[in-house]
């Protein structure tokens, strides 16, 4: 069983540190939201697990296997896997090349795993042949999220998954992240639409200038009226 954790992470971006001692821990079959105000860290808490910034202090353990000092490509190979808010897909090729992108690094036959990402999201089974530059916002988000597993990874990390989309697209997007939880899959996720997220999650981490202020369940955070009036609108 994957366990992912992220461990008193320090750092940022040149000297300017964002993070200052923040903890993130995602399992298998297990859907973990970052949430928090604009400026918080969230997505530098995700970046820095997949090796996207330098920790000044800290580190990340994948099966209790220290890999802080390890490259994204390296993290891909040992089954992390990263989708980011924006410039997720390739426009100019089709749905079927971005999938078959996915799998990169494979040298295996990746035809189940293409079946089964489209019956996860069997909206583009009509639209392999359509350049995903064509797709609206919603069908962009399902392809690079559908791109990310074709590596089969153990961890998913999706940053801002819902940003941009109609509540009807998000509610649907929450639909896959379920279903992809139900596959064995760890979910690890940054989003703006908190509550929303948090009604789905095992687990919760809200952040507030890079250091962890509540950590729950996500029903235990959305009951929990200092939360909710805080961090929630309400």
């Amino acid at each position: 069983m994957k366990v992912l954790v992220g461990e008193d992470m320090t750092g940022g971006y040149g000297a300017a540190d964002i993070l200052h001692g923040c903890s993130i821990r995602v399992e298998a079959g297990e859907i973990v939201v970052i949430v928090g105000p604009n400026g918080a860290g969230k997505s530098t808490a995700m970046r820095a697990i997949f090796g996207m910034i330098d920790l000044s202090r800290g580190r990340v353990m994948l099966d209790d296997v220290d890999i802080t000092g390890l490259s994204m490509r390296e993290r891909v190979r040992r089954g992390m896997a990263f989708v980011p808010q924006t410039a997720n897909v390739f426009a100019g090729m089709t749905v079927r090349e971005n999938l078959e992108m996915g799998a990169f690094l494979r040298r295996d036959d990746v035809s189940e795993t293409l079946a089964s990402v489209l019956e996860l999201f069997p909206i583009l089974k009509d639209r392999l042949r359509q350049p995903a530059g064509e797709l609206s916002g919603g069908q962009r988000q399902q392809v690079a999220v559908a791109r990310a597993l074709m590596t089969e990874p153990a961890v998913l990390m999706l940053d801002e998954p819902t940003a941009g989309v109609s509540p009807i697209v998000m509610d649907d997007l929450f639909d896959r992240i379920i279903g992809i939880r139900a596959s064995g899959v760890a979910v690890l996720m940054v989003e703006q639409n908190a509550a929303q997220a948090l009604s789905i999650a095992d687990r919760g981490y809200v952040l507030v200038t890079g250091e962890n202020r509540h950590t729950a369940s996500g029903r235990e955070l959305l009951a929990d009226e200092n939360v909710r009036r805080s961090f929630l609108g309400g």
